[in-house]
């Protein structure tokens, strides 16, 4: 009894959602958003917080002038995810981004896990955004605010907390949560607005430091650190030299500084939580992508290589770099004008990110994951009111308790978290059969199966052999069938395994590697070779021909590139952060098995979801489903 008791949990733990859209969810809301404002509100939130301040302490602290290098180090791993992302927002277009695409491939447990760490990365960078908000209003009026509110409200609490309650940051967020609640059609007015001012202001700053910057800064010797110490007043002001140079911290810099630029191109996502209220989903939502994340890549590398031109690395302020840069350069007016444009971005990234996090809020609670009164849709505005009041609630209160330089890395590791498990679905998802197949293809079918038993008088081994590896390397059907498809799942699973290995052994022992250590060196081996081999079996295996608007190419070698870099970028992580990790989805376990394990919509569905569910589906068609 006990033993049938573990089969049905697990049974419920792997259930799928089918993708046909639920009568009165998804029309609940009002499709308003056009491609603009899908572009808008992606690069709105990527250009906020981490265009104007992340560069200043990843610059002096970790990359030096090979930032850029870090920031195309993390743009790689947000294109190749993005590129998942693009394909699964043509076959899924509906609210709920990464976590959506996780409960119709993967199944229930992961889509929660998913879904929960998504909402610990947005809350996390809501937060991000609004302190930073505060800090550039604070430092704008020299830093009273902050001062009379140490003097008044200090906290002697461990440093993961801020030294004293930031109330215009919870103001803040408060404003933002007021305008969403309007509509999505006068937020996504609002966003525009604020992203176009944005850009104005970046092109700005990237031009200005190509006219005044000096290359000399990116060839940095020993001797002007020591120079510039001696004619400076505080030398403690300065940041470390590293060993000079275009990478003065090394390859080690430019990673770890690439782990934490991920930070700022978080965002794109975003976009696919709008499948409920764009107009057309299937199209807008995988072109918008890729619009945006190279509009962001662009902004990003431009405006470091300015900032290192300008100025050299160790002399960057880390709090307010552009701002003192330009002071550097002997244009003091100019910061004003990037301090709008630090307004006008960190409200944009504040809106859109509040904006995604009640989606996906709204997605989990309409799906009965999270608790039903979250899905709750005003009647006038047409906006998910509790999922906004809550996730806002939520965002507000940590952005007047955490510190800003403590919550970048934990938002990193929980987004890569999502990445992977969207990349990993695309993986299998391509290789899936529908349940709608022509007459030929059940006639291959038939075939197959018949082959497979036809064959008692041979040698066991033999046929056995020659069975399984005409299987894994030369199927017979020209589409996915049932068995090709479970041979993806069980080769994903296996690759995911074998890459997280290969990337704790570079990451932890890489100097062992490199330097020809025969244990190390033939470990990394093997697996690379098995790495190899399982992917040629994937890729032998037949592909789902349904027409998309938008297909991941490359496949399936660009989603394991993307999952490679993705855990190789988590273990760039301190073990603080994975302890904070672990301690956020224990919660979030205690929620699903406490409450979304029982009241989920799946839970009375007897039969999974056939592999059809996979299929597109338009729903701008009135009666279009998958079967």
């Amino acid at each position: 009894m006990r033993c049938q008791d573990l089969r049905q949990c697990g049974q419920k733990l792997v259930r799928r959602r089918p993708l046909k859209p639920r009568e009165g969810s998804e029309g609940r809301m009002s499709r308003c958003l056009n491609t603009l404002d899908l572009v808008a509100l992606g690069v709105g939130i990527t250009l906020g917080a981490g265009v104007y301040i992340l560069p200043g302490e990843v610059t002096r602290n970790k990359a030096g002038p090979a930032i850029v290098i870090s920031f195309l180090v993390a743009a790689l791993s947000s294109v190749l995810s993005g590129l998942c992302y693009a394909e699964f927002g043509a076959r899924a277009p509906g609210s709920g981004s990464a976590y959506l695409y996780s409960y119709v491939t993967v199944g229930e447990l992961c889509a929660f896990v998913t879904g929960w760490n998504l909402l610990l990365s947005y809350a996390i960078t809501i937060a991000s955004v609004a302190r930073a908000w505060s800090s550039t209003f604070d430092s704008l009026i020299g830093n009273h605010m902050s001062q009379a509110l140490r003097g008044t409200f200090p906290l002697h609490v461990p440093s993961f907390l801020a030294k004293y309650p930031d109330f215009l940051a919870l103001g803040v967020v408060l404003v933002m949560m007021g305008i969403l609640v309007l509509g999505a059609r006068e937020s996504a007015l609002v966003n525009k607005w604020f992203t176009g001012i944005n850009i104005l202001v970046l092109s700005f700053v990237v031009l200005s430091g190509f006219i005044k910057g000096d290359l000399h800064n990116w060839q940095l010797t020993e001797q002007d650190y020591t120079l510039a110490a001696a004619g400076s007043n505080d030398s403690s002001s300065l940041g470390p030299p590293g060993s000079g140079g275009f990478a003065p911290f090394g390859f080690d810099g430019i990673f770890q500084g690439a782990a934490t630029c991920f930070f700022g191109f978080v965002g794109f996502d975003a976009i696919a939580t709008t499948g409920g209220e764009a107009q057309d989903p299937q199209r807008s939502i995988p072109f918008s992508i890729v619009v945006s994340l190279l509009i962001c890549f662009l902004a990003y590398f431009g405006v470091s290589a300015a900032l290192t031109l300008m100025v050299p690395y160790y002399k960057i302020h880390p709090e307010s770099p552009l701002p003192q840069a330009f002071l550097h350069i002997g244009w003091g007016p100019a910061r004003y004008v990037v301090v709008v444009g630090t307004f006008c971005a960190l409200s944009s990234s504040l809106l859109g990110t509040m904006f995604s996090m009640s989606r996906v809020t709204y997605a989990m609670a309409d799906d009965r994951l999270l608790f039903q009164g979250l899905a709750q849709i005003h009647p006038r505005t047409r906006t998910p009111i509790m999922a906004i009041l809550a996730s806002g609630t939520l965002a507000g209160v940590t952005a007047l308790f955490l510190e800003f330089s403590n919550l970048v890395d934990l938002m990193a590791i929980g987004t890569l978290l999502a990445y992977s498990f969207v990349v990993i679905s695309v993986l299998v998802l391509r290789y899936q059969p529908d349940q709608n197949l022509s007459k030929k293809e059940k006639t291959e079918n038939e075939i197959e199966i018949s082959e497979r038993e036809a064959s008692p008088l041979e040698s066991v081994p033999e046929a056995g052999i020659s069975r399984i590896l005409k299987s894994l390397c030369d199927p017979i059907s020209t589409n996915p069938t049932r068995k090709s498809g479970q041979i993806v799942y069980g080769c994903a699973l296996l690759l995911v395994l074998l890459l997280m290995i290969l990337t704790i052994i570079l990451a932890q022992g890489s100097r062992y590697v490199f330097s020809g250590d025969p244990v190390y060196t033939t470990v990394a081996v093997l697996l690379l070779l098995l790495i190899i081999g399982i992917t040629v079996i994937i890729w032998r295996q037949p592909q789902n021909p349904s027409p998309l608007t938008f297909r991941v190419p490359i496949l399936p070698v660009l989603p394991l590139v993307s999952i490679f870099v993705n855990v190789y970028l988590m273990m760039q992580m301190t073990s603080g952060i994975w302890v904070q990790l672990g301690i956020w989805n224990v919660i979030g376990f205690a929620i699903y098995f406490g409450y979304g394990i029982q009241h989920s919509l799946e839970e009375n569905n007897g039969q999974q979801p056939p592999a059809s569910t996979f299929q597109t589906v338009d729903e701008n068609i009135p009666g279009t489903e998958s079967s």
